[in-house]
């Protein structure tokens, strides 16, 4: 960046600054800086707004011999656990409250870092970066199994098991901090890196 260049992403090969496509692979070159922090910050900011009402509306709506309950998505692994599963309890819980507060946490504390904000150790923040790719694809267990549950349990009038309105929140959080997570730059957290070394 000193040298105001910038480094394709397909072959590697260095272009100056306002260079659109690569002349080796023909492939777009973007530029990093404040679009970037702007959509980690917008998605990330609507996936916490989903998430919230996610765990208030109720995830699981259970009809037993013309009795409805209903079951958020903390008093499901409660009642799970009440029963006896507490295995099953234990990995609804890690998958649906702790994994994304995780990654909320995660994704904002990278963000205030690329903008300048606390420093962070180059191999932590790329290491807290590859957690947060790796988790993403199982934030979504907790619908897969209110999924599967409303596939299996279809007994006409005497049980029935529907997914409730949190089941959509919550896919739209976890898309939304997947998306966010997407959109932070790898190469933000380098450029901060020579700029202090610099």
């Amino acid at each position: 960046m000193a040298a105001h260049y910038i480094g394709c992403e397909i072959c590697g090969r260095a272009a100056p600054f306002g260079q659109r496509a690569c002349r080796r692979c023909g492939a777009h070159l973007p530029r990093r800086g404040r679009r970037s922090f702007a959509a980690v910050w917008v998605w990330l900011g609507l996936g916490l707004a989903f998430y919230i009402p996610a765990n208030l509306y109720p995830m699981l709506i259970t009809t037993n011999f013309g009795k409805v309950y209903q079951s958020t998505i903390v008093g499901g692994a409660i009642d799970l656990a009440a029963h006896g599963s507490w295995g099953v309890a234990g990995i609804v819980f890690f998958a649906s409250v702790v994994i994304p507060i995780a990654k909320f946490l995660a994704i904002g504390r990278l963000g205030v870092m690329a903008a300048g904000g606390a420093p962070l150790a180059p191999h932590a923040a790329l290491r807290l970066y590859e957690v947060v790719e790796f988790i993403g694809r199982w934030s979504m267990i907790d619908v897969f199994v209110v999924a599967i549950l409303s596939a299996l349990v279809r007994m006409g009038m005497l049980a029935n098991v529907a997914p409730g309105p949190a089941a959509a929140l919550f896919a739209l959080s976890v898309g939304a901090t997947m998306l966010s997570a997407r959109a932070f730059d790898q190469r933000l957290i380098w450029d901060r890196i020579g700029a202090a070394d610099g």
